[in-house]
């Protein structure tokens, strides 16, 4: 009986998941085109992708240090949640207002920093130059050293406010006895930090480095809005290089021998981060 009210669920999820990741696996080992025959292709894919292919390197590497601002998200968060947490008056506004960016679209996002970064009229260049601290407009989103940062400043900016919520929410699920017996016995707030707050967050910071992690490998509009993955690659990220690979020069197999290597990329980087948790990460508990 079970499986009935499970069907619609599992249906929608091997049509639109298993089904195209299936599809995935077999094109990535063929030469194929839409105005080809099909001819098996085995790993050339790839052979070439590891071997000649410099963009994916330096697509990879642009997501693996999108991936590395994840916990600066979270640390960043985690200091808000505590301070949103804490008995300051009005903290129920700081609370919508910090939540307040994560609702809106990541073209929306796009299109807010790249005015703010912008070399003539931008904010941060305006005040910058105002205050004396520069002499000469930084090129941000236009300069190779500083493009990928100021994209993923833009991208903390609007995720760190739904990981506040996350944290926040385990914060106030913690019971308020543990501090009340550990403050009774010396500990300080520091130590009840260490020893009660950061245990009992694992498996919240865990969903937001999940979170941080996917959010790194689709932020696909995020990027094309501000630099279209420019300059010289220097802001490309795996699902941007993908989406230019198979729907700018038609090379279908290719894009999706590197989908498969994101989806591998992606799942190993999840069991690391349930492994650094504890291991027990949304597990069920049966025992009752």
């Amino acid at each position: 009986m079970i499986w009935l009210f499970l069907a619609p669920s599992l249906v929608i999820f091997i049509l639109y998941r298993i089904i195209p990741l299936g599809w995935n696996a077999v094109l990535s080992v063929e030469y194929w085109s839409p105005f080809k025959p099909t001819r098996f292709a085995g790993l050339a894919h790839y052979q070439e992708m590891f071997t000649y292919d410099d963009v994916f390197w330096q697509s990879l590497w642009n997501t693996v240090l999108f991936i590395a601002s994840a916990p600066v998200a979270i640390a960043i968060a985690l200091g808000l949640a505590l301070l949103v947490n804490s008995r300051i008056s009005g903290r129920e506004i700081y609370r919508t207002i910090l939540f307040s960016s994560y609702p809106m679209m990541a073209v929306a996002v796009g299109i807010i920093w790249r005015w703010l970064y912008d070399e003539k009229v931008g904010l941060i260049n305006f005040i910058l130059l105002k205050v004396g601290v520069i002499d000469k407009a930084i090129p941000f989103l236009n300069s190779f050293q500083l493009a990928l940062p100021a994209v993923i400043v833009a991208a903390l900016w609007q995720i760190v406010g739904f990981f506040m919520i996350i944290l926040l929410t385990g914060l106030q699920n913690i019971p308020r006895n543990l501090y009340e017996a550990a403050a009774i016995d010396g500990a300080g707030p520091l130590q009840q930090f260490r020893r009660i707050t950061l245990p009992l967050l694992r498996p919240s910071i865990f969903l937001c480095m999940v979170i941080g992690i996917i959010n790194s490998f689709t932020s696909f509009d995020l990027v094309y809005v501000m630099t279209s993955g420019g300059p010289s690659h220097a802001t490309e990220l795996l699902i941007t290089y993908i989406y230019r690979v198979a729907f700018s020069i038609s090379k279908f197999d290719y894009a999706a021998a590197m989908t498969m290597v994101l989806f591998l990329f992606l799942l190993v980087l999840t069991w690391a981060s349930n492994r650094a948790s504890g291991g027990e990460a949304g597990a069920v508990d049966t025992t009752q």
